[in-house]
Protein backbone atom coordinates (compact mmCIF):
# COMPACT_ATOMS: atom_id res chain seq x y z
CA UNK A 1 0.00 0.00 0.00
CA UNK A 2 1.41 3.41 -0.94
CA UNK A 3 1.97 6.11 1.65
CA UNK A 4 -0.59 8.28 -0.10
CA UNK A 5 -3.34 5.83 0.82
CA UNK A 6 -2.49 5.90 4.52
CA UNK A 7 -3.59 8.57 6.94
CA UNK A 8 -3.11 9.19 10.64
CA UNK A 9 -6.24 9.14 12.76
CA UNK A 10 -6.61 11.56 15.65
CA UNK A 11 -3.56 12.29 17.80
CA UNK A 12 -2.61 8.71 18.66
CA UNK A 13 -0.49 8.07 15.60
CA UNK A 14 -2.88 5.44 14.29
CA UNK A 15 -2.66 4.65 10.60
CA UNK A 16 -5.65 3.77 8.45
CA UNK A 17 -6.41 3.81 4.71
CA UNK A 18 -8.46 6.78 3.59
CA UNK A 19 -11.21 4.56 2.19
CA UNK A 20 -11.65 2.97 5.63
CA UNK A 21 -11.81 6.34 7.36
CA UNK A 22 -14.58 7.40 5.00
CA UNK A 23 -16.88 4.48 5.88
CA UNK A 24 -20.09 5.47 7.63
CA UNK A 25 -20.76 2.52 9.95
CA UNK A 26 -23.96 0.56 9.53
CA UNK A 27 -26.73 1.79 11.83
CA UNK A 28 -29.07 -1.05 12.84
CA UNK A 29 -32.68 -0.75 13.92
CA UNK A 30 -33.02 0.51 17.48
CA UNK A 31 -32.98 -2.39 19.97
CA UNK A 32 -35.97 -2.80 22.29
CA UNK A 33 -33.70 -2.71 25.35
CA UNK A 34 -32.37 0.72 24.36
CA UNK A 35 -35.84 2.22 24.19
CA UNK A 36 -36.81 0.54 27.47
CA UNK A 37 -33.82 2.16 29.19
CA UNK A 38 -34.34 5.56 27.60
CA UNK A 39 -38.07 5.92 28.31
CA UNK A 40 -38.51 3.72 31.34
CA UNK A 41 -40.91 1.43 29.50
CA UNK A 42 -41.49 -2.25 30.08
CA UNK A 43 -40.37 -4.53 27.22
CA UNK A 44 -43.95 -5.67 26.64
CA UNK A 45 -44.92 -2.03 25.99
CA UNK A 46 -42.56 -1.79 23.02
CA UNK A 47 -43.37 -2.83 19.45
CA UNK A 48 -40.35 -3.17 17.20
CA UNK A 49 -41.10 -2.85 13.49
CA UNK A 50 -37.68 -1.64 12.39
CA UNK A 51 -35.49 -4.56 11.33
CA UNK A 52 -37.58 -6.74 9.00
CA UNK A 53 -37.60 -9.62 11.47
CA UNK A 54 -40.15 -12.41 11.37
CA UNK A 55 -42.85 -11.52 13.94
CA UNK A 56 -43.51 -15.22 14.51
CA UNK A 57 -40.01 -15.60 15.89
CA UNK A 58 -38.03 -18.81 15.59
CA UNK A 59 -39.84 -21.99 14.48
CA UNK A 60 -40.30 -24.66 17.12
CA UNK A 61 -38.41 -27.10 14.92
CA UNK A 62 -35.33 -24.89 15.10
CA UNK A 63 -35.63 -24.51 18.87
CA UNK A 64 -35.63 -28.29 19.26
CA UNK A 65 -32.61 -28.60 16.97
CA UNK A 66 -30.73 -26.05 19.06
CA UNK A 67 -31.52 -27.89 22.29
CA UNK A 68 -30.12 -31.08 20.79
CA UNK A 69 -26.96 -29.27 19.69
CA UNK A 70 -26.18 -27.66 23.06
CA UNK A 71 -24.22 -30.64 24.31
CA UNK A 72 -21.61 -30.18 21.59
CA UNK A 73 -20.79 -26.51 22.11
CA UNK A 74 -17.41 -27.28 23.64
CA UNK A 75 -16.19 -28.12 20.16
CA UNK A 76 -15.83 -26.02 17.03
CA UNK A 77 -18.64 -26.12 14.48
CA UNK A 78 -18.28 -28.05 11.26
CA UNK A 79 -16.17 -25.61 9.23
CA UNK A 80 -17.66 -26.75 5.94
CA UNK A 81 -21.26 -27.02 7.16
CA UNK A 82 -21.61 -30.43 5.54
CA UNK A 83 -25.06 -31.34 6.89
CA UNK A 84 -26.60 -27.93 6.14
CA UNK A 85 -25.14 -27.89 2.64
CA UNK A 86 -26.57 -31.35 1.96
CA UNK A 87 -30.06 -30.20 2.95
CA UNK A 88 -29.82 -27.08 0.77
CA UNK A 89 -28.32 -29.01 -2.14
CA UNK A 90 -31.08 -31.62 -2.08
CA UNK A 91 -33.89 -29.07 -1.85
CA UNK A 92 -32.51 -26.77 -4.55
CA UNK A 93 -31.02 -29.49 -6.78
CA UNK A 94 -27.50 -28.06 -6.89
CA UNK A 95 -24.15 -29.64 -6.06
CA UNK A 96 -23.14 -29.06 -2.44
CA UNK A 97 -19.88 -27.65 -3.77
CA UNK A 98 -21.80 -24.71 -5.23
CA UNK A 99 -22.92 -23.55 -1.78
CA UNK A 100 -21.12 -21.02 0.43
CA UNK A 101 -22.37 -20.60 3.99
CA UNK A 102 -22.29 -17.16 5.57
CA UNK A 103 -22.76 -15.39 8.86
CA UNK A 104 -26.04 -14.10 7.47
CA UNK A 105 -26.42 -13.31 3.79
CA UNK A 106 -24.63 -10.04 4.63
CA UNK A 107 -21.50 -12.18 4.93
CA UNK A 108 -21.98 -13.51 1.40
CA UNK A 109 -22.07 -9.94 0.07
CA UNK A 110 -18.87 -9.14 1.95
CA UNK A 111 -17.17 -12.30 0.67
CA UNK A 112 -17.91 -11.24 -2.89
CA UNK A 113 -16.39 -7.84 -2.15
CA UNK A 114 -13.28 -9.35 -0.57
CA UNK A 115 -12.82 -11.83 -3.41
CA UNK A 116 -13.36 -9.50 -6.35
CA UNK A 117 -12.89 -5.85 -5.38
CA UNK A 118 -9.84 -3.71 -4.64
CA UNK A 119 -8.64 -0.18 -5.40
CA UNK A 120 -8.86 0.43 -9.13
CA UNK A 121 -11.96 -1.71 -9.57
CA UNK A 122 -15.60 -0.65 -9.36
CA UNK A 123 -18.98 -1.99 -8.28
CA UNK A 124 -22.34 -0.98 -9.75
CA UNK A 125 -25.46 -0.77 -7.62
CA UNK A 126 -28.71 1.16 -7.53
CA UNK A 127 -29.66 4.27 -5.64
CA UNK A 128 -31.85 3.25 -2.67
CA UNK A 129 -30.38 -0.25 -2.64
CA UNK A 130 -29.18 -2.21 0.40
CA UNK A 131 -26.57 -0.21 2.30
CA UNK A 132 -24.16 -3.16 2.55
CA UNK A 133 -23.38 -2.86 -1.17
CA UNK A 134 -21.87 0.53 -0.43
CA UNK A 135 -20.07 -0.76 2.65
CA UNK A 136 -18.66 -3.85 0.93
CA UNK A 137 -17.38 -1.67 -1.90
CA UNK A 138 -15.97 1.06 0.33
CA UNK A 139 -14.15 -1.39 2.62
CA UNK A 140 -12.14 -2.64 -0.38
CA UNK A 141 -11.25 0.85 -1.60
CA UNK A 142 -13.14 0.23 -4.83
CA UNK A 143 -15.05 2.82 -6.86
CA UNK A 144 -18.80 3.26 -6.43
CA UNK A 145 -20.99 3.51 -9.53
CA UNK A 146 -24.43 4.40 -8.16
CA UNK A 147 -27.20 4.33 -10.75
CA UNK A 148 -30.28 6.52 -10.19
CA UNK A 149 -33.34 4.54 -9.17
CA UNK A 150 -36.39 4.10 -11.38
CA UNK A 151 -39.67 4.21 -9.47
CA UNK A 152 -37.69 3.53 -6.27
CA UNK A 153 -36.22 0.36 -7.76
CA UNK A 154 -33.46 -0.82 -10.06
CA UNK A 155 -33.14 0.62 -13.56
CA UNK A 156 -31.45 -2.40 -15.14
CA UNK A 157 -30.95 -0.75 -18.52
CA UNK A 158 -29.12 2.15 -16.89
CA UNK A 159 -27.15 -0.23 -14.69
CA UNK A 160 -25.99 -2.18 -17.74
CA UNK A 161 -24.89 1.03 -19.44
CA UNK A 162 -23.05 2.08 -16.27
CA UNK A 163 -20.75 -0.95 -16.27
CA UNK A 164 -17.22 0.32 -16.82
CA UNK A 165 -14.01 -1.34 -17.97
CA UNK A 166 -12.95 -1.68 -14.34
CA UNK A 167 -16.30 -2.97 -13.05
CA UNK A 168 -16.06 -6.35 -11.38
CA UNK A 169 -19.36 -6.61 -9.44
CA UNK A 170 -22.97 -5.59 -9.96
CA UNK A 171 -25.25 -5.85 -6.92
CA UNK A 172 -29.00 -6.37 -7.39
CA UNK A 173 -31.50 -6.75 -4.52
CA UNK A 174 -34.72 -8.50 -5.46
CA UNK A 175 -36.98 -7.66 -3.67
CA UNK A 176 -35.11 -4.49 -2.84
CA UNK A 177 -34.39 -3.21 0.64
CA UNK A 178 -35.40 -0.56 1.75
CA UNK A 179 -37.99 0.16 -0.95
CA UNK A 180 -39.65 -3.24 -1.43
CA UNK A 181 -39.64 -3.12 -5.24
CA UNK A 182 -39.38 -6.23 -7.41
CA UNK A 183 -37.83 -7.16 -10.76
CA UNK A 184 -39.50 -9.81 -12.89
CA UNK A 185 -37.83 -13.01 -14.05
CA UNK A 186 -37.74 -11.65 -17.58
CA UNK A 187 -36.05 -8.43 -16.43
CA UNK A 188 -33.35 -10.24 -14.48
CA UNK A 189 -32.73 -12.90 -17.12
CA UNK A 190 -32.41 -10.32 -19.89
CA UNK A 191 -29.96 -8.32 -17.78
CA UNK A 192 -27.81 -11.39 -17.11
CA UNK A 193 -27.82 -12.28 -20.80
CA UNK A 194 -26.70 -8.76 -21.74
CA UNK A 195 -23.96 -8.63 -19.11
CA UNK A 196 -22.58 -12.03 -20.04
CA UNK A 197 -22.70 -11.31 -23.77
CA UNK A 198 -20.87 -8.00 -23.34
CA UNK A 199 -18.45 -8.84 -20.54
CA UNK A 200 -18.29 -12.61 -20.16
CA UNK A 201 -17.24 -13.69 -16.68
CA UNK A 202 -15.29 -10.47 -16.02
CA UNK A 203 -18.32 -8.94 -14.30
CA UNK A 204 -19.99 -10.89 -11.50
CA UNK A 205 -23.66 -10.21 -10.82
CA UNK A 206 -24.89 -10.69 -7.24
CA UNK A 207 -28.62 -11.37 -6.98
CA UNK A 208 -29.52 -10.69 -3.34
CA UNK A 209 -32.72 -12.58 -2.51
CA UNK A 210 -33.00 -12.06 1.25
CA UNK A 211 -36.78 -11.61 0.94
CA UNK A 212 -37.37 -14.24 -1.74
CA UNK A 213 -39.53 -16.49 0.43
CA UNK A 214 -42.18 -13.78 0.84
CA UNK A 215 -42.90 -13.70 -2.89
CA UNK A 216 -45.95 -15.46 -4.33
CA UNK A 217 -45.01 -18.65 -6.16
CA UNK A 218 -46.29 -17.35 -9.49
CA UNK A 219 -43.78 -14.49 -9.67
CA UNK A 220 -40.79 -15.94 -7.82
CA UNK A 221 -37.70 -16.16 -10.04
CA UNK A 222 -36.09 -19.55 -10.62
CA UNK A 223 -32.71 -18.15 -9.64
CA UNK A 224 -31.27 -21.65 -9.18
CA UNK A 225 -31.79 -22.24 -12.90
CA UNK A 226 -30.02 -18.94 -13.56
CA UNK A 227 -27.03 -20.01 -11.45
CA UNK A 228 -26.79 -23.19 -13.49
CA UNK A 229 -26.82 -21.14 -16.68
CA UNK A 230 -24.53 -18.21 -15.78
CA UNK A 231 -21.02 -18.74 -14.40
CA UNK A 232 -20.82 -15.08 -13.39
CA UNK A 233 -23.82 -15.15 -11.05
CA UNK A 234 -23.94 -15.36 -7.25
CA UNK A 235 -27.35 -15.74 -5.58
CA UNK A 236 -27.50 -14.92 -1.87
CA UNK A 237 -30.25 -16.08 0.49
CA UNK A 238 -30.95 -15.49 4.17
CA UNK A 239 -32.38 -17.43 7.11
CA UNK A 240 -32.93 -14.17 9.00
CA UNK A 241 -36.27 -13.18 7.50
CA UNK A 242 -38.93 -15.74 6.61
CA UNK A 243 -37.14 -18.54 8.46
CA UNK A 244 -37.06 -16.57 11.73
CA UNK A 245 -33.37 -16.99 12.59
CA UNK A 246 -32.18 -13.36 12.60
CA UNK A 247 -30.37 -13.71 15.94
CA UNK A 248 -28.35 -16.70 14.78
CA UNK A 249 -26.89 -15.05 11.65
CA UNK A 250 -26.89 -17.64 8.89
CA UNK A 251 -27.27 -17.35 5.13
CA UNK A 252 -25.87 -18.92 2.00
CA UNK A 253 -24.69 -18.17 -1.50
CA UNK A 254 -25.12 -20.19 -4.67
CA UNK A 255 -22.59 -19.99 -7.50
CA UNK A 256 -20.70 -22.22 -9.88
CA UNK A 257 -17.32 -23.62 -8.71
CA UNK A 258 -15.00 -20.82 -9.86
CA UNK A 259 -16.80 -18.14 -7.84
CA UNK A 260 -17.46 -20.49 -4.93
CA UNK A 261 -13.74 -21.26 -4.75
CA UNK A 262 -12.83 -17.56 -4.61
CA UNK A 263 -15.28 -16.92 -1.78
CA UNK A 264 -13.94 -19.95 0.10
CA UNK A 265 -10.45 -18.42 -0.01
CA UNK A 266 -11.55 -15.32 1.93
CA UNK A 267 -14.24 -16.86 4.14
CA UNK A 268 -13.43 -16.96 7.83
CA UNK A 269 -13.12 -20.48 9.28
CA UNK A 270 -16.12 -21.47 11.40
CA UNK A 271 -18.11 -18.45 10.20
CA UNK A 272 -21.43 -20.20 10.91
CA UNK A 273 -21.73 -21.51 14.46
CA UNK A 274 -23.07 -24.91 15.49
CA UNK A 275 -26.42 -23.64 16.76
CA UNK A 276 -27.02 -21.65 13.59
CA UNK A 277 -26.25 -24.65 11.39
CA UNK A 278 -28.57 -26.93 13.38
CA UNK A 279 -31.40 -24.39 13.43
CA UNK A 280 -31.04 -23.67 9.72
CA UNK A 281 -31.25 -27.37 8.85
CA UNK A 282 -34.53 -27.62 10.75
CA UNK A 283 -36.01 -24.32 9.53
CA UNK A 284 -35.15 -24.99 5.88
CA UNK A 285 -37.25 -28.15 5.99
CA UNK A 286 -40.13 -26.64 8.01
CA UNK A 287 -42.53 -25.96 5.15
CA UNK A 288 -45.48 -25.34 7.48
CA UNK A 289 -43.66 -22.55 9.32
CA UNK A 290 -42.54 -20.96 6.07
CA UNK A 291 -46.09 -21.01 4.71
CA UNK A 292 -47.40 -19.49 7.94
CA UNK A 293 -44.75 -16.74 7.75
CA UNK A 294 -45.80 -15.85 4.22
CA UNK A 295 -49.48 -15.89 5.22
CA UNK A 296 -48.98 -13.59 8.21
CA UNK A 297 -46.86 -11.27 6.10
CA UNK A 298 -49.41 -11.00 3.29
CA UNK A 299 -52.23 -10.22 5.73
CA UNK A 300 -50.09 -7.71 7.62
CA UNK A 301 -49.02 -5.97 4.44
CA UNK A 302 -52.66 -5.55 3.45
CA UNK A 303 -53.45 -4.23 6.95
CA UNK A 304 -50.71 -1.60 6.80
CA UNK A 305 -51.23 -0.49 3.22
CA UNK A 306 -54.98 -0.10 3.71
CA UNK A 307 -54.30 2.01 6.82
CA UNK A 308 -51.84 4.18 4.91
CA UNK A 309 -54.49 4.67 2.24
CA UNK A 310 -56.96 5.84 4.90
CA UNK A 311 -54.35 8.23 6.28
CA UNK A 312 -53.67 9.62 2.82
CA UNK A 313 -50.04 8.50 2.89
CA UNK A 314 -47.98 7.63 -0.17
CA UNK A 315 -46.16 4.30 0.02
CA UNK A 316 -44.23 2.02 -2.30
CA UNK A 317 -46.18 -1.20 -2.98
CA UNK A 318 -44.05 -3.85 -1.31
CA UNK A 319 -42.97 -7.35 -2.30
CA UNK A 320 -41.09 -7.90 0.97
CA UNK A 321 -41.92 -7.91 4.70
CA UNK A 322 -41.89 -4.14 5.15
CA UNK A 323 -43.48 -1.06 3.61
CA UNK A 324 -41.72 2.20 2.74
CA UNK A 325 -44.10 5.07 3.53
CA UNK A 326 -43.82 8.84 3.02
CA UNK A 327 -44.50 10.82 6.21
CA UNK A 328 -42.89 14.21 5.57
CA UNK A 329 -40.66 15.06 8.53
CA UNK A 330 -39.57 11.48 9.10
CA UNK A 331 -37.25 12.28 12.00
CA UNK A 332 -40.02 14.06 13.92
CA UNK A 333 -42.53 11.31 13.21
CA UNK A 334 -40.00 8.67 14.23
CA UNK A 335 -39.30 10.41 17.55
CA UNK A 336 -43.00 10.74 18.26
CA UNK A 337 -43.51 7.04 17.56
CA UNK A 338 -40.60 6.12 19.83
CA UNK A 339 -42.24 8.01 22.69
CA UNK A 340 -45.26 5.78 22.14
CA UNK A 341 -43.13 2.66 22.29
CA UNK A 342 -43.11 1.98 18.54
CA UNK A 343 -39.78 1.46 16.79
CA UNK A 344 -39.65 1.90 13.01
CA UNK A 345 -36.75 2.61 10.66
CA UNK A 346 -35.86 6.08 9.35
CA UNK A 347 -34.08 5.79 6.00
CA UNK A 348 -32.56 9.22 5.63
CA UNK A 349 -29.12 7.62 5.38
CA UNK A 350 -30.40 5.83 2.26
CA UNK A 351 -31.30 9.15 0.65
CA UNK A 352 -34.96 9.04 1.71
CA UNK A 353 -35.24 11.61 4.53
CA UNK A 354 -39.04 11.94 4.32
CA UNK A 355 -39.75 8.21 4.45
CA UNK A 356 -40.00 5.49 7.08
CA UNK A 357 -39.48 1.79 6.49
CA UNK A 358 -41.96 -0.13 8.61
CA UNK A 359 -41.61 -3.88 9.10
CA UNK A 360 -44.76 -5.98 9.01
CA UNK A 361 -45.63 -7.41 12.42
CA UNK A 362 -48.35 -9.49 13.97
CA UNK A 363 -51.90 -8.12 13.54
CA UNK A 364 -51.93 -6.60 17.03
CA UNK A 365 -48.50 -5.03 16.52
CA UNK A 366 -49.60 -3.52 13.23
CA UNK A 367 -52.70 -2.15 14.95
CA UNK A 368 -50.58 -0.44 17.60
CA UNK A 369 -48.43 1.12 14.89
CA UNK A 370 -51.49 2.33 12.98
CA UNK A 371 -53.03 3.93 16.10
CA UNK A 372 -49.74 5.62 16.95
CA UNK A 373 -49.25 6.97 13.43
CA UNK A 374 -52.83 8.24 13.39
CA UNK A 375 -52.22 10.12 16.65
CA UNK A 376 -48.86 11.50 15.52
CA UNK A 377 -49.93 12.62 12.09
CA UNK A 378 -53.20 13.99 13.43
CA UNK A 379 -51.36 16.14 15.95
CA UNK A 380 -48.93 17.33 13.29
CA UNK A 381 -51.76 18.15 10.92
CA UNK A 382 -53.43 20.19 13.63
Amino acid sequence: MSNSSKNTVGDKGLIAPEHIKQIQPYIPGKPIDDLVRELGLRPEQVVKLASNENPLGMPESAKQAIEHELKGLGRYPDPGGYALKQVIAKRLDVPAGWITLGNGSNDILELVGMALLEPGYSAVYSQYAFVVYRLATQARGAEHIVVPAKDFGHDLNAMFEAIADNTRVVFIANPNNPTGTFLTSRDVTTFLERVHAAHGNRVTVVLDEAYNEYLPDDIRIDSVALVKRFENLVVSRSFSKAYGLAGLRVGFGLAQPALTDLMARVRQPFNVNSLAQAAAIAAFQDDAFLARSAEVNAAGKKQLQEAFDRLGLTYVPSYANFVLVHVGDANAVNQALLKRGVIVRPVGADGLPEWLRISIGLPEENAILIRAMTEVLGKEAA
